[in-house]
């Protein structure tokens, strides 16, 4: 198989998006992945291992690690303990036709 044989990851998304169970998992979890991104990049931004963005935070390793896995949606307390401790705005738009996480 050559390199150019192979799906994109868009390709592998849109084709497993068609399944309904997935399609549910992946909107249940859309939260989840955006707070994920957000904090993985702010972490990225300030050259911060995961312990050192727990210790700025008074966490631990281990609730860092939870979040940037993007599995399970955070709660309104954890999203103003991270918008407090890094200085970050979360807005977030829940509708009926989509959930929308900005800087």
């Amino acid at each position: 198989m050559k390199l150019t044989d192979l799906k994109t990851h868009e390709q592998v998304l849109d084709e497993s998006l068609q399944d309904p169970k997935f399609r549910r998992e992946w909107d249940r979890t859309s939260l989840a992945r955006a707070v994920a991104t957000r904090v993985v990049q702010y972490r990225a931004a300030h050259g911060l291992s995961q312990s050192g963005l727990a210790r700025q935070l008074g966490t631990q390793q281990p609730a860092i690690a939870r979040v940037e896995a993007g599995d399970h949606n955070p709660s309104l307390e954890t999203l103003w303990r991270l918008s407090q401790g890094l200085k970050i705005q979360f807005h977030i738009d829940i509708t009926p036709e989509a959930l929308d996480v900005t800087a």
